[in-house]
């Protein structure tokens, strides 16, 4: 049989031209997507596994240090009006105050009149320094609006919330700054309220000035590639907002509740209150990472919003709750490329399907996990964009090596395919990790039985015919030797001119008897089913008036050698050993002495495996040419009859015996 160009067969695991190959692709699609990444185009995925990692995280129950007085729509329905006059509002402070709550918050517009009430409204202002206004800057999506006039400045925060790209609240704006002044938010007095009056002052690390130490805080500004981020406005002073709950931040009151019933004192003493609408009419409505997962109350009104700030600035001043860390873009880059490699690793290293196809869903649980596990501790790494790493290394290495593969097992079945069966292409293909060794079929000891056969007077034959009718002639012939010794699992590895050098056995060893006896006995059924072939053929070429031929078989079961043999330029699959030398000399044995169209000899090293099965005459010892000693030889008459068998039934001997 001869594999020319096995040579290109390499072991991959050895091959360097393939694992370079393998290495380039997985640093081209690693450096595709990490540009990709710092492009910002997958933000929105991580921001999205971040919402993700929000909600599946443990909320913790309302801050007992915040109220919210909230304006519904019942309490606008109350007062037929919107906005309520600032008459109402004062009456509200007034109240509150009597509580004695440590800070109020007034989460409402109060920079121009809403009569009836000013002056009362005003008063409040003037004889409390406990509230805290609100302006805007104009970073939402209303413009700037100053706060109510005369109000100390020490008095008033902004309300402006960060919106990102996807109209999410994910970050709190503590800081905004101009040439000349520096804006404190709305939760951030609030906070510098409630903390100054427990003796805690920020201040600015004496390391870092952008660093403030507040408590057992320290607040870091994000940056516009922190965490997930890429792409976002980082100006100002940013941290990212760590929600308390979905949507119950602060025990809440509604202000007619809280106006014309009786509230507790316990509930307002000391607290943090804040006022602002929850209407859903007034709009001041906001998307949160809950959003998604919101069955009803899809956004939060502002003013919660605002007291999830409040409490998550108190948590980590007091040290309850830690703010957000981000690793550096080393150690991002660093993270995504060592799943990117993983993934490529398993791929390469792997060739179990099943490890790939149970091993990428581990390994990408095991990222989803190792993340989520950070994110409990406050620290935000990219998730999907290592997962997109490890999949498209992993997907571009299975790629390539299903290509490899498939080019490879189109060049197997090309050299083997039409020499062997199927099954047995298959099953060298299967084991090539085994059997290949640099390219090589490595030389293996093994039992197989050869076969040999031969035109008797080709040369009076092929006289008779012009060159181009007898290449035709011939491969008819050789196509159903082909055929026959295929459909009985062989390979042909050799055409010898009129004739073949097959090999039943052959190239996977067979470990038992009765796998070498089945061997035996495919190859002489191979034979008979040979003789009844050219018999067919016989009578066609007589009609084509072709001569009619006869032919010579010699089968031996033995020990022999199997493997490659050659050089770089040109291999061949060869079998030696004394065995292979014993077929061919049964086929030439006294060629002369022959009764019918096909002699088939075997020697008695065949004829013990096979002597249930077929009938045989024997020749008894004989001298063969080039040996010393005696070869017990037979020749085959047919398939031994069974009760329920008639006189020339060779059925049997088209398959695998049973």
């Amino acid at each position: 049989m001869s594999i020319l160009g096995i040579n290109k067969f390499k072991n991959k695991w050895l091959d360097l031209s393939e694992i370079s190959a393998v290495v380039i692709a997985t640093i081209l699609v690693l450096s595709l997507l990490l540009g990709i990444y710092y492009l910002g185009w997958l933000q929105p995925l991580e921001l999205a596994a971040y919402d993700q990692m929000v909600r599946l995280r443990p909320t913790l129950t309302a801050d007992p240090r915040l109220v919210v007085i909230g304006i519904t729509e019942e309490d606008i329905q109350v007062f037929n009006r919107w906005p309520l006059s600032d008459e109402v509002i004062a009456r509200l402070l007034e109240k509150l105050s009597k509580y004695q709550p440590k800070v109020i918050g007034l989460d409402l517009y109060r920079d121009i009149r809403y009569e009836p009430g000013h002056d009362q409204l005003r008063q409040q202002f003037q004889t409390s320094d406990h509230i805290i206004t609100i302006n805007s800057l104009g970073y939402s999506e209303t413009k700037g609006i100053p706060a109510p006039p005369n109000i100390p400045p020490e008095q008033v925060g902004f309300n402006d919330l960060l919106l990102d790209p996807d109209n999410v609240i994910r970050r709190n704006l503590m800081f905004a700054d101009t040439a000349d002044t520096t804006f404190y938010s709305f939760s951030l007095r609030l906070a510098l309220h409630y903390l100054l009056a427990q003796g805690m002052n920020p201040d600015n690390s004496p390391v870092n000035p952008n660093i403030i130490q507040w408590g057992k805080a320290e607040f870091i500004p994000l940056s516009h590639d922190s965490g997930g981020y890429q792409t976002i406005d980082d100006q100002g002073y940013q941290i990212l907002l760590n929600y308390r709950s979905p949507n119950d931040g602060a025990r809440m009151i509604s202000l007619t509740k809280f106006l014309y019933g009786t509230i507790p004192q316990s509930w307002i003493k000391d607290k943090i209150v804040l006022i602002g609408t929850v209407a859903p009419s007034a709009k001041d409505l906001f998307f949160t990472p809950f959003s998604p997962a919101a069955k009803k109350a899809l956004k939060m009104p502002g003013v919660l919003v605002h007291a999830q700030m409040v409490s998550q600035i108190l948590d980590a001043v007091l040290g309850k709750r830690a703010l957000f860390i981000f690793w550096s873009q080393w150690g991002e880059f660093l993270w995504i490329c060592s799943w990117g490699l993983i993934g490529a690793t398993l791929a390469w290293s792997s060739r179990n399907a099943w490890i790939i196809t149970l091993g990428n869903p581990f390994l990408i649980s095991l990222l989803c996990g190792l993340s989520f596990f950070l994110f409990l501790h406050q620290r935000w790494v990219p998730t999907t964009t290592p997962g997109l790493a490890f999949l498209f290394t992993s997907g571009t290495v299975i790629g390539y090596r299903a290509f490899q593969a498939q080019r490879q097992q189109q060049i197997v079945m090309r050299l083997l395919g039409q020499n062997t069966s199927p099954e047995i292409a298959n099953a060298l293909w299967n084991s090539r990790d085994r059997l290949l060794a640099d390219g090589k079929l490595p030389g293996e000891k093994l039992i197989a039985t050869i076969l040999f056969s031969d035109i008797k007077n080709f040369s009076t034959v092929s006289e008779q015919m012009p060159p181009e009718t007898l290449m035709e002639w011939l491969n008819e012939y050789l196509s159903i030797l082909t055929q026959c010794v295929q459909t009985h699992h062989g390979i042909i590895n050799k055409f010898t001119g009129d004739g073949i050098m097959a090999a039943f056995g052959v190239p996977l060893p067979r470990k038992t008897e009765a796998a070498i006896a089945e061997d035996a006995y495919n190859a002489v059924a191979c034979a008979l089913t040979i003789e009844d072939r050219l018999k067919q053929l016989n009578q066609q070429w007589n009609h084509q008036n072709f001569p009619e031929i006869s032919m010579r078989v010699g089968i031996f079961t033995g020990p022999i050698v199997a493997g490659s043999l050659g050089g770089k330029e040109r291999l061949e699959y060869g079998l030696l050993g004394d065995s292979v030398n014993i077929a061919s000399r049964l086929e030439s044995c006294q060629k002369d002495r022959q009764s019918g169209i096909c002699r088939i000899l075997i020697a008695y090293q065949t004829l013990q495996y096979i002597a249930e099965s077929f009938e045989v005459e024997s020749w008894g010892p004989m001298p063969l040419k080039g040996r010393q000693e005696m070869v017990d030889i037979y020749r085959v008459i047919g398939w031994k009859k069974t009760p329920n068998q008639g006189t020339g039934n060779r059925e049997q001997g088209t398959g695998n015996r049973k």
